[in-house]
Formats: C-alpha cells, sequence, structure tokens
C-alpha cells in the first residue's frame, strides 16, 4: 500500500478518480461539483499535486472574469458595487466585533476572522453558473460582477491592515497596471496574426504565460495571485464574447484537469476532532456571515428589481466562501498572528460557507435562465421609467419657475 501512495502515477489515478466520482455524483443529484469534490476531498497531499491546486484556483478566476461582458458590467454597475460592496463591509465588521468583544482575539486575530469570513467564493459561483447555464445572463453577470467587487475588498483589506509595502509591491502594482493596459490588444494581435485554431494553441498558451508571470509577481510582492487573475480576465473579457471558442477551450482545460486538484484539496483543510471541540464556535461565525450577508445584500437585491426568489438565490450565492477565506486564514497561520485552532475554526466556516449556501440556492431558490435574463429587461424598463418620471418632474418645475 506505501508503495502505491509513493507512486505519482497512482496518487494521480486516485485523484483523478476522485474527480470522476464527483462529476457522475453532481450530474446524478443536478448539484454543483465543485461542491462534491469539495465534500469528497482527500486528506494527503504531495508539491506537485499542490501546483495544479494553485494553478485551478488562478485560472477558474480568470475565467470568472473573462465571463463579465463589458457591456454588461457598465449596464449593472450600480447593482453590482452596492450589492459587492456591502456583501463585503457587514460580514467583515461583525464577525471583526463578535470575535475581538466577545471571543477575546486580539485585535490582529479578529481582523483576520473578519477577512476571512467576509468573503464570496468567485470560484464556486463560477462553477455554478457554468453547469447551470447562467453565465451567461443578465444577472448571472451581475453576481459575477457583485463577487469580484466583495473579494476586492477583502484583498484591500488584507494588504492595507497587514501587507509590507516595499518596492516589489511598488513594481507588481506598476507592470500590472502596464499589462492591463496592453492585455485586450495583445491577445486579439495572437489570435488575428496566427489564428484561433491552431493545433499548438498560441493564444492559451499566451495567456497561461501571462497569469503565471503575474502571480509569480503578486506572490513576490506579499500579494495574491488569484488578483491579478481576475483582473486579467475582465480586461479580456471583450476578446472571449467575440471568441467563444478561445473561452471553450480554456474552460474544459480548467474543468478537467486543474480545477478538481483545487476542490478536492479544500477538504483537506479540515480537521474533525478541531472541529467538534470548537462546535458552537464554529456554528454561530456560520451564521454571523450567512445572516450579515442577507442584512447586507437581500433588502437590495429587492431595490434593484429581483423578486424574492431571485433575491435569495442571489444573496446565498454572495453568502460563498472558499479562496479568498482560505488565504485569508493561511496568511494569519503562516504569520504567527492566528493559533491552529483558530485557523481550523476559520477555514471550517469558509470550508461550510463554500457548500451549505450553495446547496440551498441550488435546490430551493435556484432561478430558470429565462427568469435570470428578463431581470436584466425588467431592470432597463424600469430604469427607462425612472428616467422619463425625472424627465417629465424636471418639465413640471421649469413651467412652475
Amino acid at each position: 500500500m506505501t508503495n502505491i501512495l509513493s507512486n505519482i502515477w497512482f496518487v494521480a489515478a486516485i485523484w483523478m478518480g476522485l474527480a470522476l466520482i464527483a462529476s457522475i455524483v453532481s450530474i446524478r443529484l443536478k448539484v454543483s461539483v465543485a461542491l462534491i469534490e469539495i465534500l469528497v476531498g482527500v486528506h494527503q497531499t504531495t508539491d506537485w499535486i499542490n501546483f495544479l491546486a494553485m494553478l485551478g484556483s488562478g485560472v477558474i478566476t480568470f475565467l470568472a472574469g473573462a465571463e463579465i461582458d463589458p457591456v454588461s458590467l457598465k449596464a449593472n454597475l450600480r447593482p453590482s458595487l452596492v450589492i459587492g460592496i456591502l456583501s463585503f463591509l457587514l460580514p467583515f465588521a461583525l464577525v471583526w466585533a463578535f470575535a475581538q468583544f466577545i471571543l477575546g482575539w486580539s485585535l490582529h486575530q479578529a481582523q483576520i476572522a473578519g477577512i476571512a469570513l467576509s468573503t464570496t467564493s468567485v470560484a464556486v459561483v463560477y462553477a455554478v453558473m457554468i453547469e447551470t447555464g447562467h453565465s451567461t445572463t443578465a444577472l448571472g453577470k451581475m453576481i459575477l460582477a457583485a463577487c469580484f467587487i466583495t473579494d476586492f475588498g477583502t484583498v484591500l483589506a488584507l494588504g492595507v491592515l497587514f501587507a509590507s509595502f516595499n518596492w516589489w509591491m511598488l513594481l507588481f502594482v506598476g507592470v500590472l497596471c502596464l499589462m492591463l493596459w496592453y492585455m485586450p490588444r495583445w491577445t486579439n494581435f495572437i489570435i488575428s496574426r496566427m489564428g484561433a485554431h491552431q493545433i499548438s494553441e498560441p493564444e492559451v498558451k499566451f495567456l497561461l504565460l501571462v497569469l503565471f508571470f503575474l502571480g509569480g509577481l503578486s506572490t513576490t510582492a506579499k500579494s495574491e495571485a488569484v488578483l491579478p487573475a481576475y483582473l486579467v480576465g475582465l480586461v479580456v473579457a471583450g476578446v472571449f464574447m467575440r471568441d467563444k471558442t478561445l473561452v471553450h477551450r480554456m474552460r474544459s482545460i480548467a474543468f478537467a484537469v486543474f480545477t478538481p486538484f483545487y476542490f478536492l484539496k479544500a477538504g483537506l483543510y479540515v480537521s474533525l476532532p478541531a472541529v467538534w471541540s470548537a462546535l458552537g464556535v464554529i456554528s454561530f461565525l456560520f451564521l454571523l456571515k450567512l445572516g450579515s450577508k442577507y442584512i447586507g445584500v437581500f433588502p437590495f437585491a429587492r431595490v434593484f428589481s429581483m423578486r424574492s426568489k431571485e433575491s435569495h438565490y442571489t444573496t446565498l450565492l454572495m453568502g460563498t466562501g472558499l479562496t479568498f477565506g482560505t488565504i485569508a486564514s493561511l496568511y494569519g497561520l503562516n504569520n504567527h498572528i492566528l493559533n491552529q485552532k483558530q485557523y481550523t475554526i476559520l477555514v471550517t466556516v469558509v470550508i461550510l460557507s463554500a457548500v451549505l449556501p450553495t446547496l440551498l440556492a441550488q435546490k430551493y431558490f435556484k432561478p430558470s435562465p429565462t427568469t435570470m435574463d428578463a431581470w436584466g429587461r425588467l431592470r432597463k424598463r424600469r430604469d427607462a421609467a425612472r428616467l422619463s418620471e425625472s424627465l417629465k418632474n424636471a418639465a413640471t418645475e421649469a413651467r412652475i419657475k
């Protein structure tokens, strides 16, 4: 048995077998494969598996950004901003206060807790959107944009409160801005000059090169590789809208090879004995995270023309957590801010928030793609009606004067 587990091919076969089982179960149960992969999980890993899992988090985050149509983002900027900002601020403040003043954690420990539990999982939400056919709908794109804004808030908070600002950080920001400016034309150039259907896939290799290079710069600067991955996805989204073949190829590579390792490895972070000893704290923190998301997101989802079912669906998806939650918790552990028990508590809550809200959203509140698209048309009509009413009121006031 030891010989089998030390053989790289057998280990790869076991992991891919688990991924295959997760795919079959997810199809049978009609739930996201990401959830099943997390639940299947494994408790033994290697350096090369860690590497593939790291690539999985970066590539799926890039694809989530690339799915956001710039035209749709601009049209739905206000709901994305409002829902995204409140989805970050309320959990961050409430969990911070609870951890510091009720649990008795130190200031920095409580801040890490607030950051870790304020996140929304772009990876989980994107996987759900792809599997349900919602990624191309107006409401689906708005939710993905709101996820980015929430997670940008968590990265910003982690950077402002804990990051060391040095020359590497300055270099990273400068190179990132430069590359984001030129990425659309570079990508277009490679596709137009070399063709989008070459067997050697130069455009896919170019995009992976950029993601890996910026990931290296960001980690050297003590930032996180998933942030530039999402931003690169956003700026090339227009190219992807015109070349659906490219996004389908990258999606196939990601979901078949990279993301199974990422989601399966997520199960590694949960220690059952530590969970049992802190079950009360974990349960309360989970309810506090989900409750604060509901307070911040649900009322404004209703304000922005969503019916009750879509509002619950949006709120529950905004209540998920995985990538940035585990990153923030691991940062606290590696920098000796959190102890092992605190780390286990936070990561367990993060894993629970990846599974339970998504399961509830899909089982009880999942709208059809037609309904998700109809929200965009309804928003346009109501915005047009409000504009017409404002112009009419302005004209009436002008006549009175």
